[in-house]
């Protein structure tokens, strides 16, 4: 836990993270059901370049409008090809695009009105976000199980989601770095059970913020 903060949050933070495959979307419904919001960084990602953002803009007018799909949607595809093959217009799209995304995440993590919110990031602590947060929980599955849930749902062959995993902090390290941990490789049933005994701790926590 890192409660300094760049600017202040009025709502008690909970840190959601866990590695590729590990199951945050389906702990981060749960959390849902139970009336809190859930702010996630990638869908902050897809909306700051979304159709007609002023990020979208910005790289359509650096990349040209060869990144643009016929309907002025971002081609993912196309930019990620341009950015893999130059560093120097990897480390611009990164100067634009984070700025963006941390200042829609804060705003929305201020803004959320139940009696906590629940950050989702896949790299929270990579990218620093842990230092938002008044507490982390890390989702954690065996690296063996990530490997087969990741090439089952993203049809990728092993070795591409070895790379992924490779890509990212470590299980280990993740692991010493969080608050709490819940065992994701068990049936959803007895997750939820937990969840619901985290949430009753943070609803406690929370009040005292």
């Amino acid at each position: 836990m890192n409660t300094s903060t760049a600017q202040p949050i009025k709502n008690w933070v909970l840190g959601l993270t866990g590695g590729i495959g590990c199951g945050k979307s389906a702990v981060s419904a749960m959390f849902e059901q139970l009336g809190i919001t859930v702010v996630d960084a990638d869908i902050i990602a897809r909306q700051v370049v979304a159709p007609n953002s002023d990020g979208l803009a910005a790289i359509s007018e650096h990349f040209g409008t060869t990144v643009l799909n016929p309907d002025g949607s971002l081609n993912r595809a196309k930019l990620r090809e341009i950015i893999f093959a130059d560093n120097a217009q990897k480390t611009w799209l990164n100067n634009l695009l984070h700025p963006l995304i941390r200042e829609k995440t804060l705003n929305d993590l201020s803004t959320a009105n139940s009696a906590y919110v629940v950050l989702v990031a896949p790299l929270l602590f990579e990218n620093g976000l842990e230092q938002y947060c008044d507490r982390t929980l890390i989702i954690d599955v065996p690296v063996a199980v990530q490997l087969e849930r990741t090439i089952a749902r993203d049809n990728i062959n092993e070795q591409q989601a070895l790379s992924i995993i490779a890509a990212q902090m470590s299980r280990e390290d993740k692991l010493h770095r969080a608050d709490d941990v819940v065992d994701n490789n068990q049936p959803l049933a007895l997750v939820a059970i937990v969840i619901q005994q985290l949430h009753t701790q943070y609803l406690t926590l929370a009040a005292k913020k």
